[in-house]
């Protein structure tokens, strides 16, 4: 396989990461942010190859930071630190454990954790705990679950389902192509197989007011408006039964204060408006068109403020004339129909959701949800916020999020991805409205066109229409049924190291994923000493028809079988048919032994790897 550097367009990410620097200056901490005491019952316990720590909640954290450093003769040898598990972004964790795979096994650590009320903010760390990650032995240690098939359950939250992210909705009109491909007709296939597998609901773009739909031009000093561009690409969108999130941005070329600060190959224009009176018109037309062409669906579309603006390379101005900017979007977003749904701040790195809410309850602006974005971790808990600055029914979106926020990365191609995938939805249900993956398809060209077929990019699906790994885990968890089941767990890497998501569908059968998932990205290619024997007890069960659909390095990972291929940059027809064949997973019967009413399923695990196992109905 190629290295990172070998996926990248030529001083692409470079330039990128020079310019994508948080405001250090504005980054949103307000005065209102509580200072939280640390966890005071935080417990390591040494795994194969891992140190799990638990510890329980604390009133008004979003995350916790988990902080390490080597014990040397009973003594920490420096400062204790965070973890870097190599996300690229908030290391912070919204759960109350942590799977630590980073460290050397049977070097001992000293381990402490801080309590997050707000991303920029970290309390004072509790008493460490020490503990030294286990040797691997000859056989993978045993994980044993139970389910009861006839347990009650609870309603299965689906935070994928609502939202995806896709490339700018221009480029459903482009004739171009890219490895030989044409790139409207794939993005929109690619949407449209996301749409009738998975069963997302709805798609997030950026550009929408972009140059190249030719919203608006000034002619002789006036505005001219022109949604006809606009109009295609949703029309496209509705087509295939998706909706849009509107995400009102960048600003047309005409419009903007400063048209020499662009954002992307594209050149999206980032500085404030010349005109603020204009930009409310603009909005305004904009939001009454789409009402009256569409009609009242419209009700049912989230209207998002920008993009990231916290950071530098999305918006040139001040975080106060970005709160200007919420003010006079949000209120002309309304003035049109106050049932719209409006929000922001469509943050990176979780930042300034405390100061737009504070913001909000001064001016008195709108906020029907709030959005905000993260990568390499699950995302943080918003509900202790939402609730201290008096916006307690307001939604929590995740517009954008990912296993990494940098382009042309290695590890979105391969399954840990994938993994990482089902931890952070698992970790989300129930306490967000929409978890949505960055992006739908590799045609995607913020820094350009793709250079090859595994470039490292952001899409769930590959130029050609070939599913990633991170598309198999959406495939299996839109699997999953209407009915939540509990999931008894033991053995070494239980609940942690070794995730578990139950479920009963409508007609009594059963679908169960299982996988063995880290953070850490150091271990993307996988580590013998992570790997689990599952033991599945299903009671209830004893002799229906148990199925398994494995999703691992061997099986599924469209690197595995690239690398077999011998695919280079861009596939031979005959590799393009190979990589076709193999685009779904596969599912075999298994013989599961009967023990009382139970049938009971065995099976090694990889790390990374992931199980569907499925039980047919009584």
């Amino acid at each position: 396989m190629t290295s990172a550097s070998d996926r990248q367009p030529a001083d692409a990410r470079s330039d990128w990461e020079a310019r994508i620097a948080l405001r250090s200056d504005e980054d949103g901490t307000t005065t209102g942010t509580p200072q939280l005491a640390p966890p005071d019952d935080l417990v390591a316990t040494a795994g194969v190859g891992h140190v799990q720590l638990r510890w329980s909640p604390v009133a008004g954290a979003v995350g916790y930071l988990v902080h390490r450093a080597p014990l040397r003769d009973g003594v920490p040898a420096g400062e204790l630190t965070p973890i870097d598990h190599l996300g690229g972004d908030v290391l912070s964790v919204p759960d109350t454990w942590y799977v630590d795979t980073t460290g050397e096994a049977g070097e001992t650590y000293a381990y402490a954790v801080a309590a997050v009320p707000e991303v920029t903010v970290t309390g004072p760390l509790g008493a460490p705990v020490h503990a030294a990650a286990l040797l691997a032995g000859d056989a993978a240690p045993t994980v044993a679950l139970r389910v009861d098939a006839a347990a009650e359950g609870v309603p299965l939250p689906r935070p994928w389902q609502p939202m995806i992210g896709s490339e700018r909705l221009s480029q459903l009109l482009c004739t171009d192509t890219s490895g030989g491909r044409e790139i409207g007709a794939e993005l929109l296939a690619a949407l449209r197989r996301i749409r009738e597998e998975v069963g997302v609901e709805s798609v997030r773009a950026h550009a929408i007011f972009h140059d190249d739909l030719a919203v608006y031009r000034e002619v002789d000093g006036e505005p001219v408006l022109d949604f006809t561009g606009v109009d295609r690409v949703y029309d496209l969108l509705l087509s295939i039964g998706l909706r849009p999130v509107v995400e009102i941005g960048f600003l047309p070329h005409d419009l903007a204060s400063d048209p020499e600060k662009t954002v992307f190959q594209y050149r999206g224009f980032i500085s404030p408006p010349k005109d603020w009176q204009r930009w409310a018109d603009l909005v305004r037309a904009f939001v009454a068109h789409l009402l009256e062409r569409y009609g009242d669906t419209v009700l049912t579309w989230d209207f998002e403020v920008w993009n990231e603006a916290n950071l530098e390379v999305f918006w040139s101005g001040t975080r106060d004339e970005w709160m200007r900017l919420y003010d006079v979007t949000a209120q002309a977003v309304k003035d049109v129909d106050p049932r719209i749904p409006v929000g922001g701040p469509s943050s990176a790195a979780a930042g300034w959701v405390d100061a737009l809410l504070e913001h909000a309850n001064r001016s008195g602006a709108p906020v029907d949800f709030v959005s905000t974005h993260t990568y390499g971790s699950p995302p943080l808990d918003l509900r202790p916020t939402l609730h201290r600055l008096g916006f307690p029914d307001a939604r929590i979106l995740w517009t954008e999020w990912g296993v990494t926020p940098t382009h042309f990365h290695p590890v979105n191609d391969g399954t840990s991805a994938a993994t990482f995938l089902l931890s952070g939805m698992r970790s989300a249900a129930g306490r967000v409205d929409a978890l949505s993956y960055w992006v739908a398809s590799d045609h995607f060209e913020e820094l350009g066109r793709p250079p090859r077929l595994l470039h490292g990019g952001f899409g769930l699906i590959t130029v050609g229409g070939i599913a990633k790994p991170r598309y198999h885990a959406l495939r299996m968890l839109a699997e999953l049924g209407e009915t939540e089941l509990a999931v008894e767990a033991s053995g070494d890497g239980a609940d942690g190291l070794v995730q578990t998501w139950a479920s009963r569908r409508a007609d009594g059968s059963l679908a169960i994923l299982v996988w063995a998932s880290t953070l850490d990205q150091s271990k993307r290619d996988g580590d013998p000493a992570l790997a689990r024997q599952i033991r599945l007890a299903v009671e209830g069960a004893a002799g229906r028809t148990v199925t398994v659909t494995r999703l691992d390095r061997e099986h599924g990972d469209v690197t595995t079988l690239a690398d077999q291929l011998g695919v280079t940059d861009w596939p031979a027809e005959q590799q393009w048919d190979a990589l076709r064949a193999a685009d779904a997973l596969l599912t075999e019967k298994v013989d599961a032994r009967v023990r009382g009413g139970a049938a009971v399923v065995e099976l090694l695990l990889p790390q990374p790897g992931a199980v569907l196992i499925e039980v047919a109905g009584s």
